[in-house]
């Protein structure tokens, strides 16, 4: 009871974003074409997801990495560039993508 009571007072209950559930992400992964290069756990041609969710955890990176996966890019992870993939999905469902991979 008093770790409910703390955890209550002290907000974090409340703060709390909602999650987004692979169900959710798969289709778009699938429509957008992200698994062609990237797979939750292992390296592809891309990094794994888990991988982009562990280099990035704790940082506020949604905004940037919802205009990477649009607009592709290179360097961050090496030399392979990843292509734009403006057009394939709306702004909502990027971000449910990059929200689901950042939950991983």
């Amino acid at each position: 009871m008093k770790t409910l009571l703390a955890t209550l007072l002290s907000g974090t209950f409340f703060l709390a974003a909602p999650a987004v559930h692979a169900a959710d992400a798969a289709p778009l992964l699938q429509k957008a074409g992200c698994v062609a290069c990237h797979s939750t756990d292992k390296k592809i041609l891309g990094p794994s997801f888990k991988d982009v969710s562990a280099k990035y955890k704790g940082k506020d990176m949604e905004a940037a990495l919802v205009k990477k996966v649009k607009d592709g890019g290179s360097g961050a992870w090496g030399a392979m560039p990843m292509p734009p993939n403006a057009g394939k999905l709306s702004d909502d469902e990027f971000k449910t993508v990059v929200k689901w991979i950042l939950s991983l």
